[in-house]
């Protein structure tokens, strides 16, 4: 713990280094940056390219479907990797963690399959639609 302020000041000197440049650049900014006023400026572009549609298209829900299965088999990478590196301090108590957690993913990976949530397209009389199935009703 500090208990004197002498200890202190380099801290508080930085600090106000950090402020003081953090002004300085964007006063200077502000001094030496272009200004239009036309309203050309004021409309969104892409890549330089005026729009000419509506920004909210539609997109299938196939696209986000993908990044979440990418983003979970990812993180099973990222946690496979330091089990890997670790694997001589866990012991078998981690091996069979990990086992588990690769036997969870696994029935997952087998239950989207089945269910058609990895298919891009409608099989003609298949039965698979590409979407999960709905949840059971109490009517039923």
């Amino acid at each position: 713990m500090i208990a004197e302020t002498g200890a202190l000041w380099p801290l508080l000197l930085y600090a106000a280094l950090v402020v003081t440049g953090v002004a300085a650049l964007l006063a200077l900014s502000h001094a030496l940056g272009q200004r239009h006023r036309s309203q050309a400026m004021r409309e969104p572009f892409e890549s330089g390219i005026t729009p000419t549609g509506l920004a909210r298209q539609r997109f299938s829900a196939h696209f986000y479907m993908v990044a979440v299965f990418f983003v979970i088999f990812d993180l099973e990478a990222v946690f496979l990797f330091t089990w890997a590196i670790a694997w001589r301090e866990v012991g078998w108590a981690g091996y069979i963690e990990m086992l588990v957690f690769v036997a969870v993913l696994l029935a997952a990976l087998f239950y989207l399959w089945r269910a058609g949530a990895l298919d891009w397209a409608a099989k003609g009389g298949s039965g698979r639609t590409g979407r999960l199935p709905s949840p059971p009703r109490g009517d039923d």
